[in-house]
């Protein structure tokens, strides 16, 4: 009895070292130390066969349109996935986008149609890719979007930050033969960006985010903070959500959406809930986006990650990386240390339509690994979630 208790007594010991182990490596890793993959337009669904013929006359090379992506909460659970890309599409009244072109050209009825269509005539922002022509989704709205997300955030608490690329569309392809036309579909003001704020913080408490304040330090504007103080201890965000804009900023066009959303004393983001793209030097310059990771633009994303930035680039482009069979782009990603690199192909067997096996995952199917070019010595790959 006395054996077995010594046992009972070395095997809690042991678990206990272990975990403490645990805490010790992860406690002084931050987020720019870290490394995760993400998917590009994560929401998107493939159009239905119904929809085909007409879609084919529609937009050229329609095959770049042709894949699809599981549910956001089954792409966190199952496929390895720590970022997350949806497209914003603005929608104050509701209705603005139905029905869809593709669904009239179509002669698509209400029992015919991939989707219930009910979810585009309610005021909110809707999340798709192109207007008229590609409209279905795995979750139609910023709110059904997030709320899938926040459920299996609160199960899974102890999750890296989930890091959110938002795309502020302005498209009206169709508008000559019968679709949205410009106007607010086209235009992003600035009490429209503050919706995206707002409907962000419907779904998620401010205690659940990562936003430019929890950064920023007083008296600094975000982007000194960022390079003189880095980016918060790992263990501290854990659970949370950081969402950034990345349409490409445009410095000398005032109806520009960063200069909106940068304007009149927010110029470091101050109260303001999303990252934004930023230019080097700027006072919100936190992320930055730099989607081509080879050649000297390799060089270039690792001295931006180095200075303490973090940086979000893509492994692939639709469908030239798969249709040419090289992984040049991929590995190149990879090894810049940008913190999200960003794919359509999370898993194996998306890519085999196109005869050929490709995915973009880290090893043993890890959710994070320690950064290669700003992660210190000490970090490890199994114990950062």
């Amino acid at each position: 009895m006395l054996q077995q208790l010594v046992s009972a007594g070395l095997v809690l010991l042991a678990q206990g070292t272990s975990a403490a182990a645990h805490h010790s490596t992860a406690s002084g890793i931050h987020l720019n130390h870290i490394q995760v993959i993400g998917t590009h337009n994560s929401y998107h669904r493939e159009i239905s066969l119904s929809e085909r013929t007409a879609f084919e006359k529609f937009l050229p090379s329609p095959e770049d349109y042709y894949y699809s992506h599981s549910s956001l909460s089954n792409q966190l659970e199952h496929q390895s996935v720590r970022s997350l890309e949806l497209d914003l599409h603005s929608d104050e009244k509701g209705g603005l986008y139905y029905p869809p072109l593709i669904w009239t050209l179509s002669n698509l009825t209400s029992s015919t149609t991939p989707f219930d269509g009910e979810i585009l005539k309610k005021p909110g922002i809707k999340v798709f890719h192109v207007t008229d022509a590609d409209p279905n989704s795995v979750c139609h709205t910023v709110v059904d979007c997030l709320t899938q997300l926040k459920a299996w955030s609160d199960a899974n608490t102890n999750h890296v930050p989930i890091l959110i690329d938002l795309e502020l569309k302005t498209d009206a392809p169709a508008c000559a033969i019968g679709g949205v036309c410009p106007g607010e579909a086209t235009n992003w003001t600035l009490s429209r960006l503050l919706n995206v704020d707002a409907e962000i913080l419907s779904v998620l408490p401010r205690s659940q985010l990562l936003v430019p304040d929890d950064v920023r330090h007083a008296d600094l504007t975000l982007e000194e903070s960022v390079l003189q103080h880095g980016w918060p201890l790992l263990d501290s965000v854990r659970g949370k959500f950081m969402f950034y804009f990345d349409n490409d900023p445009k410095p000398n066009v005032t109806t520009d959406p960063r200069n909106l959303y940068t304007s009149s004393g927010h110029e470091s983001l101050q109260n303001r809930t999303v990252f934004t793209n930023a230019l080097e030097g700027s006072p919100d310059c936190a992320f930055i986006k730099h989607n081509e990771p080879t050649g000297a633009d390799l060089t270039e994303i690792q001295r931006l990650v180095k200075k303490g930035y973090i940086v979000r680039t893509r492994a692939d482009v639709p469908l030239d990386m798969v249709l040419s069979k090289n992984t040049t782009m991929r590995d190149s990603a990879f090894k810049s240390g940008a913190q999200i690199v960003s794919t359509d192909y999370p898993v194996y067997g998306m890519s085999a339509r196109w005869d050929w096996d490709y995915a973009v995952q880290l090893e043993e199917g890890r959710v994070a690994r320690c950064n290669p070019v700003t992660a210190p010595k000490r970090c490890r790959d199994g114990r950062l979630e």
